[in-house]
């Protein structure tokens, strides 16, 4: 994967801000708005090379490397690092999930394995999600989006990797919000378990991730849904 130069970001900034530019191109452009524009999207990539280093850094750390390691190979002292990732995240067991959530994590768990990736991302979790009927493909299906299309479009996504199986896999960032979306979600509507639904709407509201890109071309929006459970 080619990186883009700086005259590919440059061309990015002029796209997104084109009210920067007076009718008849006679004016200087407004550079101050083109500044701004600017500014969100460097914003934007630094917030996804975070997010790229603290995925292997969590698989770092799962596989037993040390912090001094770490620190070691990221150019930096061991506190420093401990500082900006001792955070442990959230583990979630089999008893804050529903029944069907279990099951759709056992079907997670397979496409990871089957296609030899060393993460769980969201094209896992959206295709464990289509795999049965449970509550996700029931609010697809009241939101006018057939689950048997969005799990074939996941399907094509996936893509085969070169790790061997292993009992524990580190979940992408992505995937962590997520999930975080979901459990805030069922707290909300009083329930004690995270379904299926709640987690759809979840990997879309993140907004990034092949998930959020499949759900979106699908037509699906949580923001156009009633907050209640789509088999209530």
């Amino acid at each position: 994967m080619a990186l883009p130069d700086l005259d590919d970001l440059i061309a990015e900034v002029d796209r997104r801000c084109d009210t920067a530019h007076h009718p008849g191109g006679q004016e200087q452009p407004d550079w101050l708005a083109l500044l701004t524009v600017a500014a969100q999207l460097a914003g934007q990539m630094q917030a996804l090379a975070d997010d790229l280093v603290e995925d292997y850094v969590e698989h770092c750390r799962m596989h037993g490397s040390s912090w001094t390691d770490i620190g070691a190979a990221l150019g930096v002292t061991r506190q420093a690092v401990q500082q900006r990732f001792h955070a442990p995240h959230k583990r979630y067991s089999p008893e804050m999930m529903t029944d069907e959530l279990r099951q759709a994590m056992t079907q997670v768990k397979r496409a990871a394995v089957h296609h030899r990736n060393n993460y769980i991302g969201t094209e896992h979790l959206l295709w464990g999600l289509t795999t049965e009927d449970n509550s996700a493909t029931r609010l697809l299906q009241a939101a006018g989006v057939a689950p048997d299309t969005v799990h074939r479009s996941v399907s094509a996504r996936l893509s085969m990797g070169a790790s061997q199986a292993a009992e524990r896999i580190a979940w992408t960032p992505y995937s962590r919000k997520a999930i975080a979306i979901a459990e805030a979600r069922s707290e909300q509507s009083g329930s004690e378990r995270i379904d299926c639904d709640d987690l759809l709407i979840g990997l879309a509201q993140v907004g990034r991730g092949v998930a959020a890109d499949v759900l979106a071309e699908a037509g699906f929006d949580p923001t156009a849904l009633d907050a209640a459970p789509a088999d209530a």
